[in-house]
């Protein structure tokens, strides 16, 4: 016992071990699962509310039909620009690119003409403006240098920064005129999620910081960014100080995005600053950090947040904008992920022992309260204190754990069952043996009175076989028949009782439930009847005599259960019915032919084909039984015809006459079942089992 104990443990630490390594290669499915839930969190608690000096001019699909298709002219983005600045805007960042001239200005057209990059330019220089350039790796691969000075501290991180190769960038004139420059992009998570923001990026020329940095940066006037590495010499990036503000960020420059779900009132219609009325608009922008972006989704400007909305791109600026302002950060420390491999190691292997020792049943509780403590844990440290801690991989570890411990303790169980079964599979029939197995109760004496479907089936000419075939042979021809009878009765569902020298005894609807159970026994029935035929067939190239059959079926109440005594017994079944069965089989012998059923059976299977056969004198019955004789399927070629002359020969019978239509009969079973021949040829001697009542 104990040494498969351990071997379990065994089997377990290594399942933990494995999926410790698999932590931590991290492949993507673990991370999109990680994100996943992280993303949970913030769609069950977004962000706090908060009123802040931030605006969005949205070039929204209502401002495209009232203005233009875009892309508008630069006399128009002038225009924009110039308000903004009249109306007191703390910095106007455009979340827009101008990579190419305007092709709507007239001197794009005609030389000497007015020139709208220009008159944007002078607009752009006239107030705080930041206008931004977006990764692109086909673009320029030599970057205008940054607005923005950044500042080192500690061991240097830069390798660890995004480099940006390639950009698409504004026009060199309207670098000079606007007072930052920044990224637009929002990083490479591959999801098509967005949840991570770099704040600064490497190129050829320096560092790049993003929008909403550079706006921040310009807002308040600071020349410098500090980058603030480690101390340790891990070369990581620990925060990055914009004038006031000191934003914690991760190894790699990024901040981990919080989101909440933006009020409209964030923001102001293109259409409507471009009015004429737009002095009015004066409270909602001065002061402000205003984003010049688009909502349109014809722009292509259309993000996934982690609350699970499509946004526009400029929004997920203006949430980190918020951030920075607010100080309300997501953290998800270095050590974080070596605590989730320790608490994942200590719970996997917690619910390893648990299992070993007591079984799946208080394994799965266990693992169940593992599983709400992990996830408990991770809300309460996202709520409180902004820390992700992830609750993905220690529920698929716990699972796949108690999954794998689970199957092994199966595994171990399931070998001492078969070792079981292959121990008492030789004295009780397989159905039998299972229902032991699933119910410990069984084994008891005692039965129930259930409705069931008996057969007997007798081997006929077995002392005439047994007189001139060796006993070995003889062993090894019923077998081999036994086998062939058998696989039909089990086939359908059947329960084999015994086997008695040359006899079968079986069941139906006992000890499972059985649908229909006398139309199965009649199929088996049938089935058998064509083994038989195969078996003879194969047996007369060997020069064997042929072998007949009779079976007796009956449906009726009996008891079923186990006989026997406390030291041995079987399970079998007993009463009127099992005694009707085995008396009307051998009843097959005076009849004539190989299967009769009771009335009780022909009532229960009436799509079958069935014959009338009088009601006969059984052994120890003080009544007669009327039975029937089963020739085939339903649908049987020609039984239509043969039925007809049958109920009438009956009818002759019953008055005392009955020659011509035995004649008939005769004649037309030859065509549907010549096994029939023998019943017609025993009518005469019968005629008191057709006697009237």
């Amino acid at each position: 016992m104990w040494k498969r104990r351990l071997s379990a443990i065994v089997a377990g630490a290594v399942i933990v071990l494995l999926l410790t390594l698999l932590r931590a290669s991290d492949p993507y499915p673990l991370r999109v699962a990680r994100e996943s839930s992280f993303d949970f969190f913030q769609q069950i608690q977004s962000r706090e509310a908060v009123q802040l000096p931030i605006r969005i001019v949205d070039i929204d699909e209502a401002s495209l039909a009232s203005v233009g298709q875009w892309p508008w002219s630069r006399r128009t983005m002038a225009e924009i620009a110039r308000r903004l600045t009249e109306l007191g805007a703390a910095v106007v960042a455009f979340d827009v690119l101008f990579p190419e001239p305007d092709r709507l200005s007239p001197s794009a057209i005609v030389a000497g003409g007015e020139d709208y990059d220009a008159e944007f330019a002078a607009a752009l220089a006239a107030g705080p403006s930041v206008l931004s350039l977006s990764e692109n790796a086909g673009g320029a691969a030599s970057l205008v240098a940054p607005k923005a000075g950044v500042a080192i501290t500690g061991v240097d991180p830069t390798g660890r920064l995004p480099v940006l190769s390639g950009a698409a960038m504004p026009l060199p004139l309207l670098v000079d005129a606007a007072a930052g420059l920044g990224v637009a992009s929002l990083g490479r998570d591959g999801s098509g999620v967005a949840r991570r923001l770099p704040l600064l990026w490497s190129t050829d020329a320096g560092l790049m910081p993003t929008l909403a940095v550079e706006a921040l940066r310009v807002a308040q006037g600071a020349s410098t960014l500090v980058l603030l590495g480690d101390t340790i010499g891990a070369g990581t990036v620990e925060a990055l100080r914009i004038g006031d503000f000191t934003v914690p960020t991760g190894p790699s420059g990024d901040l981990w995005l919080y989101y909440r779900p933006l009020p409209q009132e964030i923001y102001v219609p293109a259409r409507a600053l471009l009015a004429a009325d737009y002095a009015a608009l004066a409270p909602q922008i001065a002061g402000h950090i205003v984003f010049v972006g688009t909502s349109a989704s014809g722009l292509l400007d259309i993000r996934t947040n982690a609350l699970g909305d499509a946004v526009p791109g400029v929004s997920i600026h203006v949430q980190a904008l918020e951030q920075m302002l607010t100080g309300r950060y997501l953290n998800r420390a270095d050590w974080v992920g070596g605590l989730e491999a320790a608490v994942f190691v200590v719970t996997g292997l917690a619910i390893t022992l648990v299992i070993v020792l007591t079984g799946p049943l208080i394994g799965l509780l266990v693992s169940l309260v593992i599983a709400a403590l992990t996830v408990a844990g991770s809300w309460l440290a996202f709520s409180q204190f902004g820390l992700l801690i992830d609750p993905s991989f220690a529920l698929l570890g716990a699972l796949l754990v108690y999954a794998a411990m689970a199957f092994f303790q199966f595994a171990v169980t399931d070998a001492d069952k078969r070792r079981i079964r292959g121990a008492f599979a030789h004295y009780v029939a397989p159905a039998v043996l299972a229902e032991i197995e699933n119910n410990a109760d069984t084994l008891k004496l005692g039965g129930d009175v259930r409705e069931l479907t008996v057969m007997f089936c007798d081997v006929r000419n077995y002392s005439a076989i047994a007189e001139r075939t060796e006993p070995v042979e003889l062993v090894r021809l019923l077998n081999t028949l036994f086998a062939a009878l058998g696989a039909a009765i089990t086939r359908h569902l059947g329960t084999i009782d015994k086997f008695m020298g040359d006899a079968v005894m079986a069941f139906w609807n006992a000890p499972l439930d059985v649908e229909r159970h006398a139309l199965q026994a009649c199929i088996a029935a049938l089935d058998m009847r064509e083994a038989l035929r195969g078996y003879n067939a194969a047996n007369a190239r060997l020069g064997v005599a042929p072998v007949h059959i009779g079976i007796g079926i009956a449906t009726g109440p009996a008891l079923v259960g186990n006989m026997g005594f406390e030291q041995r017994f079987d399970y079998s079944c007993v009463g009127d019915t099992v005694n009707v069965a085995s008396r009307i089989e051998g009843a097959c012998r005076v009849v004539g032919y190989d299967i009769l059923v009771t009335a009780e059976t022909r009532a229960a299977a009436p799509e079958l084909a069935m014959l009338e056969a009088g009601a006969i004198a059984l052994k120890g019955m003080s009544e007669r039984e009327t039975v029937y004789l089963l020739v085939g399927r339903g649908g049987l070629a020609g039984f239509d015809a043969l039925a007809a002359a049958h109920e009438a020969l009956m009818a002759a019978l019953r008055a005392g006459d009955g020659a011509a239509e035995l004649a008939r009969c005769r004649e037309v079973a030859e065509a549907v079942e010549p096994g029939l021949a023998a019943f017609y040829a025993a009518v005469e001697g019968r005629r008191e089992d057709f006697a009237k009542d």
